[in-house]
């Protein structure tokens, strides 16, 4: 095919994805989507069909989705200056057509005509539901604007793609910029030996050190940044690794506060044109808080119950470095305070979250992962072959491609019917070209059978950035990063499981505060004795977790609990209170904006660090993305919580619960609301506290 990146084809040729390609391509795309717009547009009003409607319009851009998609994912994992280039002389061009289908009037009059016609009423419930769907995703994307209104509502969203870019590749090129090399072994005191090794081979990656007289570089990778706030001894070391996070979107080229300004105001303007009072209203409209005020009070009446127990826990650590250092303490310092709360977690449970990293091989866990899921749903998941394409080389025979040496690649069937329901990549560990943090994606939606046509397979993946492998060593996680994985393939089963005809409304197309439900609630396995013993074996004697040691790491699992509490919650009421109020906050200086909104949920420190919000990516790398939406992590989580119960009660290994949560969750999408959706498998609506008690806070 002369355009690589709109070729069909499920398996995608990696290799032939290059930057050359990416304007010829998507101006093709935009090109076929026009033309499939305009024969919606040309339809005599009395010839309108679902076909020739709504099913035409979700077939319109199909090309340019995938392309734009795959171009995305790329710049996610694969950032370099030649591609990025091109992705940004074409943003521009997608941004605007994008926009300008909802502010076709001709197509809003067709597709409104359509609406109206008899024939709607004997169609499915789910095309039904996407016909509703669809016209109020027209009309929040300015459908209903007066003419003279539409090219700013469409500059506003151009404006949004580049600036959200921009804020994007500031993070990651200001996390890049920064490193620390150690030259003397004894500023390493308390480090893990695994840390120290990572360190060490990184430098000499770098060209820092020999083997002979060793190095260690650190960077502000999340693998490379937290071993050392926790662990080590030095506090001059951890004071340089704090203030080089304080560099993170912050100072020079890479400052972001002037763009996270005008990302702001562009959301508002946006949200006022539409007809709603502020962005969070905007955002929050379809979702299950229903406002940006009830999301507010969801966040504000968490946050007075979790202060208590978030005091407690801060006090607690005071006054244990106090005892320890047999110095008056008045103010702890942000370097210090996982470092206290580590010595003090070991001292009171006996428990070092070190000791379960043996037993936490990445392939092992992954292996067992599958054999949870595939117990509770009904699925199979094999391992494929997987290769590299080198320019003048053959590919090996059988082997699927993929974007780096490190990407694993699998197929997912379902195990009752042996339907290949979706295959998915996997790319676990850090490097300089990709962004921090972990995450799903879908790169092609799949279909139900219907018509006699087969089903039709999903394509997704999940990237995160988790311990890389030491020498001879397999890659050892941490128990968080363990989670990480859960909680990734929960969004990827949410997605592959899929079960819906109409493909907008498929996998986790889903609202915002309900599309953690699936990935969250997977954590939960990550606890219990049962599952543990699927995932984890010592990489080198194959046995189990002790009793001894899983005791411990369970009594500890709501050590701090109030602290990790209140920093979500932090994250939730910076991101509505700017989108809800910003015309009380404009103007004003970010670090004082950040300390009036959030001074009541954190404890006096001797130094404060900047802004979150600069390096905040979730909320500030996409026009949308989770703003106004941070609060949906916690809001799922009360979700998950409660649907756990049932697991728990019923067997959290039990395949009946398993398929139940298949049929009510996973394979539904959006094709109901999702409190129906919530309520199909509890039976009944949530439990508010429910999360609050599997903390330990009640």
């Amino acid at each position: 095919m002369n355009h690589p990146y709109l070729d069909p084809s499920f398996l995608v040729s990696w290799s032939r994805l290059t930057p050359e390609a990416i304007k010829p391509d998507i101006t093709e795309a935009i090109s076929r989507a026009k033309t499939n717009i305009q024969a919606i547009c040309d339809l005599p009003l009395d010839s309108l069909t679902y076909e020739n409607t709504f099913g035409a319009l979700e077939k319109a851009s199909e090309d340019l989705n995938r392309g734009w998609g795959r171009i995305m994912h790329l710049d996610s994992v694969n950032d370099e200056p030649s591609q990025r280039e091109a992705i940004g002389e074409m943003l521009p061009e997608v941004v605007a057509f994008s926009s300008s289908v909802s502010l076709n009037p001709m197509l809003w009059k067709v597709l409104k005509a359509a609406a109206a016609c008899d024939w709607v009423k004997d169609l499915s419930p789910v095309k039904q539901r996407f016909i509703q769907e669809t016209l109020a995703d027209f009309r929040e994307s300015g459908a209903d604007l007066p003419d003279e209104v539409k090219p700013e509502y469409a500059e506003i969203e151009a404006q949004l793609s580049l600036k959200t870019k921009k804020f994007a590749e500031n993070v990651l090129d200001s996390t890049n910029a920064w490193e620390l090399v150690v030259t003397d072994e004894a500023e390493l005191s308390g480090l893990p030996e695994s840390a120290r090794e990572a360190a060490r081979l990184d430098a000499l990656a770098n060209g820092h050190g020999t083997e002979e007289k060793p190095e260690w570089r650190f960077t502000q990778k999340f693998t490379s940044l937290q071993p050392v706030l926790q662990f080590a001894d030095s506090d001059d070391l951890r004071r340089k690794v704090w203030e080089g996070s304080c560099t993170i979107g912050r100072g020079g080229e890479y400052d972001n506060e002037a763009l996270i300004a005008e990302i702001l105001d562009l959301r508002d303007r946006k949200a006022r044109l539409l007809g709603f009072g502020t962005f969070a209203d905007y955002t929050t409209s379809r979702r299950m808080a229903a406002s940006g005020a009830n999301a507010l009070d969801f966040v504000n009446d968490l946050h007075d119950k979790v202060k208590p127990s978030f005091l407690a826990d801060m006090e607690a650590v005071r006054q244990y470095k106090e005892e320890k250092t047999g110095k008056p303490v008045e103010k702890l310092s942000p370097w210090e305070t996982s470092y206290w709360a580590e010595k003090r977690r070991r001292e009171l449970y006996a428990f070092d979250e070190e000791d379960l990293r043996p037993y936490y091989s990445v392939e092992k866990v992954m292996d067992g992962l599958f054999s949870i899921y595939s117990g509770l749903y009904g699925i199979t998941v094999t391992p494929r072959k997987t290769a590299v394409a080198k320019p003048g080389e053959e590919m090996l025979e059988g082997a699927v491609e993929v974007w780096h040496p490190d990407v694993l690649f699998y197929d997912l069937h379902d195990s009752e019917t042996g339907e290949h329901m979706g295959s998915f990549y996997a790319d676990w560990h850090p490097r300089d070209s990709k962004r921090g943090g972990a995450w799903m994606n879908c790169l092609s939606v799949g279909e139900p059978p219907r018509g006699g046509n087969p089903r039709v397979p999903h394509l997704g993946l999940m990237v995160g950035n988790m311990t890389k492998p030491v020498g001879n060593r397999p890659a050892l996680l941490s128990h968080m990063e363990v989670e990480t994985v859960f909680h990734e393939f929960g969004h990827l089963l949410h997605q592959l499981l899929s079960d819906v005809e109409v493909k907008s409304l498929a996998g986790t197309s889903v609202a915002w505060d309900f599309v953690e439900l699936p990935s969250q609630i997977n954590e939960n396995w990550c606890w219990e004795r049962e599952s543990v013993d699927l995932f984890a074996a010592h990489y080198e004697t194959g046995e189990k977790i002790p009793e001894e040691l899983f005791a411990k790491m369970r009594a500890a699992r709501n050590y701090m609990s109030g602290t990790a509490f209140m920093r979500q919650l932090c994250f939730g009421k910076l991101d509505l209170e700017l989108h809800a109020r910003w015309p009380e906050y404009k103007g004003g200086a970010l670090e004082e904006t950040d300390e009036r909104i959030l001074a009541d949920y954190r404890v006096p420190m001797t130094h404060r660090g900047p802004s979150v919000a600069r390096r905040l990516t979730h909320i500030f790398a996409d026009p949308t993305g989770y703003a106004a939406g941070y609060y949906s992590y916690k809001w799922a989580e009360v979700l998950e919580a409660d649907a756990f119960s049932r697991f728990l009660k019923e067997g959290v290994l039990n395949p009946q619960t398993g398929r139940d949560f298949r049929r009510c969750i996973l394979s539904k999408g959006n094709s109901k609301p999702a409190a129906e959706l919530y309520r199909d498998f509890m039976g009944r609506d949530p439990d508010a506290e429910a999360l609050l008690v599997k903390s330990g806070i009640l």
